[in-house]
């Protein structure tokens, strides 16, 4: 039973490639999410919420978890151990070009010789992965792998070499002309690379257990003097991989819920799951809602409708996540979010 004050664990999910107005873009969530952190104590968020490309921030109380991961904590399957420092493999796609590659790697190197990060060892793929783009009759970005057993046997090699979290970096299509890059650069439409992003970091870290995040590899895009301020963290450089590499470098270790060494965050210990109201139709907010776990349904406009009453559960319902920080001081500090709202309904 958590005290009043003690840390109340949260979870945070946005999901991704649905263009939500907080979230969609890279790293325009960390706002949010620093404060999210602080007013719960100790917040677990996947690198949607987390990545800003260039732009990183590290907070010891948030928990940088794969989506796949975390649904599988929320469910109960898995314990979160905190851990000091992960040695960070990183898994280079054989088809990206010469130049792009020695960018990735020189990445790498900047955040061995600056952060003090634990990179390596390196492994490229046998053959280029093949990442395909998608848009679904909702709107919301997926894709598609041609190779996702060379991804493997790649993510294999680092684990056997003593990796304990890998990133990584696929080489996705360029499509600078696009009417949707345009509209995404300049605040409007949907991520279109990150459903693939998913499916990638979804795959291996089911396979392997471990701790993964991509950074997609692009060739650098033309200025855009209309660019909106939440797509500049991905046009500040070459590479989408500090972030990656940051986020990485603290994530939890992945236990059997049952195996679980002591100080690990416990699914039981859950206190609340922050999500879009329209998007709460998730494997982690509805374990959560299944065993009672509060669920804050924030106002983040996107492309779905997955609300509440579609599903029927109850939520506590936020106008914004400074709103949503409010209810979680409140359960943090056993009050009824209820005695906050007017009118108060009598009893009988």
């Amino acid at each position: 039973m958590t005290r009043p004050g003690e840390p109340l664990p949260t979870l945070m999910v946005v999901p991704t490639g649905i263009g939500c107005e907080v979230g969609g873009y890279a790293g325009d969530a960390v706002p949010a999410a620093r404060l999210l952190a602080a007013a719960s104590g100790c917040l677990i968020t996947h690198p949607n919420v987390m990545n800003g490309a260039s732009l990183y921030w590290s907070d010891p109380r948030i928990h940088y978890v794969e989506g796949s991961s975390l649904d599988r904590f929320a469910s109960g399957e898995l314990a979160l151990e905190p851990v000091r420092s992960q040695r960070i493999g990183l898994l280079l796609d054989a088809g990206i070009e010469e130049e792009l590659r020695l960018r990735h790697l020189q990445v790498a190197d900047g955040c061995r010789a600056s952060l003090g990060l634990s990179v390596g060892p390196v492994e490229t793929t046998s053959a280029s992965i093949g990442v395909s783009l998608s848009q679904g009759e909702s709107g919301a970005s997926w894709g598609q792998l041609e190779r996702p057993d060379v991804l493997l046997e790649a993510g294999e090699r680092l684990r056997d070499a003593g990796a304990t979290a890998i990133a990584v970096i696929a080489r996705f299509p360029d499509d600078p002309d696009s009417d949707a890059l345009t509209a995404y650069r300049q605040g409007g439409g949907v991520d279109a690379l990150a459903g693939a992003e998913a499916v990638i970091s979804h795959w291996l870290s089911r396979q392997l257990n471990l701790p993964c995040a991509h950074a997609p590899a692009l060739s650098p895009l033309e200025i855009d003097p209309q660019l909106d301020p939440r797509a500049a963290g991905e046009e500040l450089g070459y590479t989408f991989l500090p972030c990656v590499l940051v986020g990485l470098s603290r994530a939890p270790a992945l236990w059997p819920a049952a195996q679980a060494p002591a100080g690990s965050i416990r699914p039981d210990q859950i206190g609340a799951v922050v999500a879009p109201a329209g998007a709460l139709g998730g494997a982690a907010v509805l374990a959560c809602a299944e065993q009672g776990v509060p669920v804050i349904a924030v106002e983040n406009p996107c492309v779905l409708s997955v609300t509440a009453e579609a599903l029927g559960i109850e939520v506590l319902r936020a106008s914004s996540y400074g709103e949503a920080a409010g209810l979680l001081l409140a359960l943090r500090e056993g009050i009824n979010p209820q005695a906050l709202q007017r009118p108060l309904g009598r009893l009988g």
